[in-house]
């Protein structure tokens, strides 16, 4: 099939030049990438309706014969309109067409068709109004739809496809050799490409998509693996001694087990010889990820490396930097915090330190990747909340140090089998245990009416000396929906009404950066009671005292967010709270927030939102540079582990890059991944 890449779209019959530069325009320019231009949906044409049966409204294929013949003219506004009516043997039906003078010629009477179409029926009266229609000799019964663009009808590429399918050589390369299809239950490529354009029927419509999802997800997967080994390189910060019992015997509190296997992942990879550690820590919310970053920063200092961790906010840089100070208080570790509120004169303190290597450990922002600052000797950098960063971001602190080891952390639950597709190109540990003494959070779910009655839950925990959040979708008044609260309307309306002797404060992402950090050093000093906010307070802000977090319009959010923003509270030894606020009826709604309330597993939660959602919510379409899919889609979370049983099965043979029975596999992945211009994979 690898020849049909090489024929261009327009060596079809009848195409035209107009017709094939609107599909370059959905980046079809060759046979072979028509064929792999597979349908959006399709019309089931299998299932006929008796003409006695069709009720009113209903969209409905009915087979039948015309009964008269076609009879047309025009309507008072010129539109020419056509009629006809057929029938089977429970009754007749009248067809209307609108403005298709060839309708006369193209339906024959006494000829037996399948109608699709919506109906409209008045007392014994039905109307199909321009069904579309197929001789019964059809053997279609199940009709391909395709995505357009404008001037492109789908009969046009129907037609097309039918070409390009019949081009298919003799004897097609499978990618799957037959072993690896009759393993895992697969049909050939053959039998694929014919059923997904032109099904014979819905079961081979089904064997027909999961082979060609499964094949996508499985390319997709090795070309990942592979591009993982290849940036893998030479260890120039190797790890002579471990030290990550020495740091846990300075902590006040006893590690999970969870933290202990993350831990012990990060030293095997920076004592291996043979590669650079790049790894992502995935943790709930409190789950200990920074624990575990600091302790492998001291085993990193001790064997003569420095260590940097950035964070994505001042005040969470902040509290990085305290925690930190305190556990190394007793050792002579030297560490500093180095954001864009230092003075000047400290941070060309803390610089001069960086690069004469006097200072070990420095916590930051973006400060760390200025072209000021300069290190000595890094050997490992830090980011937390990794989504906040750009990859250019990253790559700028890395450049400062001779090929430094990588560790990501990230507070937002990805499912495992997501996870290994999102992070391609990094290796995985999970903290899927909270430390001891953590409460559970009782979550509840309100209508709006019932909110006079939590505010006043919330002004009873403040005269405990808690805090609490409120977090609102909008910003201010007019910004999309109307109806959705507003941060500024609704704490002014808290200040004016509700809380008069209560400090209020206000928190929105179009704040200018010292405004918000001021805000957040104030409620995190108790200086503010309530903070009402935007979801910029997802992450980055810890106030033990906070117990209570209340989120209005509630269904807008998706369970991941939610999750996070829950996750702001509780994190003291106090009873923590979280008020859902929704008046959403739909089913999706009350399902989305219903798990909220009965689970506090992020990673639960995430499996959750994958289903309910797609894997939007955890990363946009292109953000990390995946190729485009053509037929699968992250979400299925059954085929991409099929696709990784497949994938572990396949690298467990040191030889399979170069076994010829995998020639086409090797060469699609090839193909795929140079389209995302990773030419590393040739």
């Amino acid at each position: 099939m690898a020849s049909l890449y090489n024929t261009k779209i327009e060596e079809l019959k009848g195409l035209g030049k107009k017709r094939a530069e609107l599909l370059h325009k959905l980046g079809v320019y060759s046979v072979g990438q028509l064929l792999n231009y597979y349908p959006r949906t399709y019309e089931d044409w299998s299932q006929v309706t008796d003409i006695c049966d069709i009720k009113n409204g209903e969209t409905v294929c009915i087979m039948a014969r015309l009964s008269s013949g076609v009879k047309s003219g025009y309507t008072k506004t010129g539109n020419f309109i056509a009629k006809a009516v057929v029938s089977d043997d429970s009754g007749s039906c009248e067809l209307v067409f609108f403005n298709n003078p060839y309708i006369r010629t193209m339906l024959r009477q006494d000829v037996k068709y399948r109608f699709l179409g919506r109906a409209t029926r008045t007392f014994n009266e039905v109307k199909l109004i321009s069904p579309t229609f197929a001789d019964e000799k059809d053997k279609n019964v199940i009709k391909p739809i395709y995505n357009l663009t404008a001037g492109l009808p789908n009969n046009v590429i129907v037609r097309a496809m039918k070409q390009a399918v019949e081009m298919l050589p003799e004897e097609i390369n499978d990618p799957l050799p037959r072993e690896l299809r009759e393993k895992y239950k697969l049909c050939d490529l053959r039998f694929a490409i014919e059923n997904i354009h032109f099904p014979s029927g819905s079961q081979a419509l089904a064997k027909a998509k999961r082979r060609l999802v499964i094949e996508e997800l499985l390319v997709l997967n090795l070309g990942l693996r592979r591009l993982k080994s290849i940036k893998r390189s030479e260890n120039k910060n190797l790890v002579k001694t471990d030290y990550s019992n020495e740091f846990e015997s300075l902590l006040s509190f006893k590690l999970t087990n969870a933290q202990k296997k993350a831990i012990s992942d990060c030293v095997s990879d920076v004592m291996n010889p043979d590669i650079t550690m790049n790894r992502l820590v995935q943790g709930d919310v409190g789950s200990g990820k920074t624990v575990v970053a600091g302790s492998l920063c001291y085993t990193i200092i001790k064997n003569g490396g420095q260590a940097a961790i950035m964070a994505p906010t001042e005040i969470l840089a902040e509290q990085h930097y305290n925690s930190f100070k305190e556990i190394l208080s007793n050792t002579n570790l030297r560490t500093a915090l180095l954001t864009g509120s230092v003075k000047k004169s400290e941070k060309e303190r803390i610089r001069e330190g960086l690069e004469a290597g006097e200072i070990d450990l420095v916590i930051g922002t973006h400060a760390l990747i200025t072209d000021k600052t300069l290190f000595k000797n890094l050997a490992l950098v830090v980011t937390d909340e990794q989504h906040r960063f750009g990859v250019s971001q990253r790559a700028k602190l890395l450049s400062k140090g001779n090929n430094p080891h990588l560790l990501v952390m990230s507070a937002t639950p990805i499912p495992r089998t997501l996870g290994l597709i999102i992070f391609g190109d990094l290796d995985i540990s999970i903290i899927d245990e909270l430390p001891p003494g953590r409460q559970t959070i009782e979550t509840f779910v309100i209508r709006s009416s019932k909110r006079a009655r939590a505010l006043g839950f919330i002004r009873e925990e403040i005269k405990k000396g808690r805090q609490a959040y409120i977090v609102c979708p909008l910003v201010e008044e007019g910004e999309g929906d109307s109806e959705l609260a507003s941060a500024q309307e609704y704490a002014a309306e808290l200040m004016l009404n509700y809380f008069t002797d209560i400090p209020v404060g206000i928190l929105h992402g179009k704040m200018k950066p010292a405004e918000k950090e001021r805000v957040m050093s104030d409620f995190s000093q108790n200086k503010l009671k309530i903070l009402v906010a935007t979801t910029v307070i997802e992450v980055g802000i810890d106030v033990p005292n906070a117990t209570i977090m209340m989120i209005e319009n509630a269904e807008r959010f998706g369970l991941s967010q939610l999750h996070q923003l829950r996750g702001r509270v509780g994190r003291g030894s106090e009873k923590s709270w979280c008020i859902l606020v929704s008046d959403s009826t739909t089913e999706n709604s009350y399902e989305r927030l219903k798990t909220m309330k009965t689970t506090t597993d992020g990673f639960k939660i995430a499996d959750a939102d994958l289903k309910l959602r797609g894997p939007g919510d955890f990363f946009g379409s292109r953000q990390h540079g995946l190729p485009e899919l053509n037929i699968s889609s992250l979400a299925d979370t059954r085929n991409l582990e099929t696709s990784q049983r497949i994938a572990d099965y396949l690298l467990s043979d040191p030889n399979f890059m170069y076994d010829e029975r995998y020639r086409a596999l090797n060469a699609e992945i090839t193909r795929l991944f140079r389209e995302t211009g990773e030419e590393t994979l040739n």
